[in-house]
């Protein structure tokens, strides 16, 4: 028995020292087993994530969402004050939800180009907002108080940010160009006033000067100096509540059960410079899209082509940039058409210009001319647009007569600006408001008149009266004088009517309109 205790005792000792030596082994390892040894581990740690992979959760972005309205509202941080101000706007837009609804039509091509620029600036995005509350997003917007485009630009401001405005372009109402301006001053504005952003808000709409003097008054009074305490226009007043209202309906239109139509969050159009002056309809045949959707997307461009110099890039849905530069090239880049016209006596640049709606510069270029001289009989070069003026239905001239010719009045008449005329003095020859007559022409009161150019003015018949338009052919032996005697009216309106000259000799066959009060005579 002492036998068989000592002999398992023996090889227990015996195994002890066996696994002694093996730890002694592993911690004594040549480089080439240590590098084995690793490598078991390693694949033997790989199959046990194999077996038991990790699960990540999505990470959840504003620029992965599929709708631009939700990656807007994502990163919308004002706070919204409990104020009768933005109470009052808050319900207005959830009132008139078919309003939000015609706007996110309207900013469907350009709200993600926005946003995208406002996160780039790293400043609110309730900024992209913005064009909401300025035009309601009509790229065409123009304000009587002269502010064109999505920003609402004034002229004198536009400039100062470097936007462009001449014959064939207008900057402020260039998408691209505009918001990068907008942008500028803003970031601008909101260093002048110390980092507050409803300063810089306030100062965007009615002048960063008035802000500030609003701000002094209530420093001298003792009063707060916040935009809520400041006495400031009541459109100023208005204006930044409006701004956080939309914002507040936007990012948390699911509260406040409002449905607004999808915008993709991506992008969806592309600038391209063709580097040449560029007829739209051309440009249009050249993408395959309608000149209406071309103008669209392009409203900066006041006529029918884009500028003959740096102004002429076109911005198109990326899903059509391809077939426009291959259409392009083929035609070895035309841009526009040209045709050949033969001087006539008592021609100038500036009629031959004005005649084919184009300019004097395009023409000098057109024919190496550096002066103004030409001679009859010559033959000059003159770019032409490709299809009639009235197809280019969202040009300047085809908006302005469009709006001229909605109903304002009983009767329409046609005032030829002479020398000396102003708003002022052609409202009170009319008996007509002077802003009125601005806004009927699609203008400020402040904007210049051009000797030549035809306003419209829009009157109302007497009380009573029942005003109908008449045409008149003249007979042999009328005159200006028995014509309006026998029609009731006066000399002075039949030549206003007619834009005739004063003592003007009427001949056989010539047209009058006129406007008759069939209350008064039979026609």
């Amino acid at each position: 028995m002492k036998f068989r205790y000592v002999l398992v005792g023996s090889m227990f000792l015996a195994g002890c020292q066996l696994t002694g030596q093996d730890d002694v082994a592993t911690t004594t390892n040549t480089p080439d087993q240590q590098e084995t040894l690793q490598a078991k581990e390693a694949t033997t740690a790989h199959q046990v994530e194999t077996l038991e992979p990790k699960v990540e959760a999505p990470v959840i972005t504003p620029q992965n969402q599929e709708d631009v309205w939700n990656r807007i509202a994502m990163q919308m941080d004002m706070p919204v004050p409990e104020n009768k101000r933005v109470k009052y706007y808050r319900n207005w837009y959830l009132k008139h939800p078919q309003h939000l609804h015609t706007v996110a039509k309207r900013a469907e091509p350009f709200l993600h180009l926005i946003t995208e620029k406002v996160e780039e600036r790293g400043i609110p995005l309730e900024i992209a907002l913005l064009p909401v509350v300025e035009s309601s997003f009509d790229q065409f917007a123009y304000s009587h108080g002269r502010a064109a485009g999505l920003w609402q630009f004034v002229p004198e401001t536009g400039r100062r940010f470097g936007l462009e405005q001449n014959w064939w372009y207008d900057g402020r109402r260039d998408v691209v160009a505009s918001t990068d301006a907008a942008l500028d001053l803003l970031e601008y504005l909101h260093k002048k006033f110390d980092g507050d952003w409803l300063h810089a808000l306030a100062a965007y709409n009615t002048g960063e000067g008035r802000v500030f003097r609003a701000i002094r008054k209530n420093k001298a009074a003792g009063k707060p100096t916040d935009f809520w305490s400041l006495s400031l226009p009541k459109e100023t007043s208005g204006y930044v509540p409006k701004l956080i209202a939309v914002a507040d309906v936007v990012k948390n239109k699911e509260k406040y059960g409002l449905v607004l139509p999808k915008i993709a969050n991506h992008s969806v159009l592309e600038v391209v410079e063709p580097n040449v002056q560029m007829d739209l309809a051309l440009a249009a045949n050249y993408a395959g899209l309608s000149l209406s959707e071309l103008q669209s997307l392009n409203p900066a461009y006041n006529h029918w082509a884009t500028s003959p110099d740096d102004n002429n890039k076109l911005l198109l849905p990326k899903t059509n940039v391809e077939q426009f530069t291959t259409n392009l090239a083929e035609n070895n880049n035309q841009g526009i058409k040209v045709t050949r016209y033969k001087v006539q006596g008592g021609d100038s640049l500036g009629t031959i210009a004005q005649r084919h709606n184009t300019t004097i510069k395009v023409i000098q270029r057109a024919n190496s001319i550096k002066g103004t001289n030409i001679r009859v009989g010559q033959h000059l070069l003159i770019p032409v647009a490709l299809k009639d003026e009235s197809q280019y239905s969202l040009s300047a001239p085809q908006r302005l007569a469009k709006m001229t010719s909605k109903k304002r009045g009983d009767i329409k008449l046609t005032h030829k600006v002479t020398k000396g005329d102003s708003f002022w003095t052609i409202s009170r020859k009319h008996g007509v408001a002077h802003s009125d007559l601005a806004r009927w022409n699609g203008m400020s009161p402040k904007d210049t008149l051009r000797i030549g150019q035809d306003l419209v003015v829009w009157k109302k018949a007497e009380e009573g009266a029942r005003i109908r338009t008449i045409f008149y052919k003249i007979r042999e032996g009328d005159s200006l004088s028995g014509i309006a005697s026998r029609y009731k009216v006066s000399v002075t309106d039949l030549i206003k009517w007619n834009s005739l000259k004063k003592n003007a000799y009427i001949q056989p066959g010539q047209q009058l309109k006129l406007y008759i009060d069939v209350t008064k005579v039979s026609a």
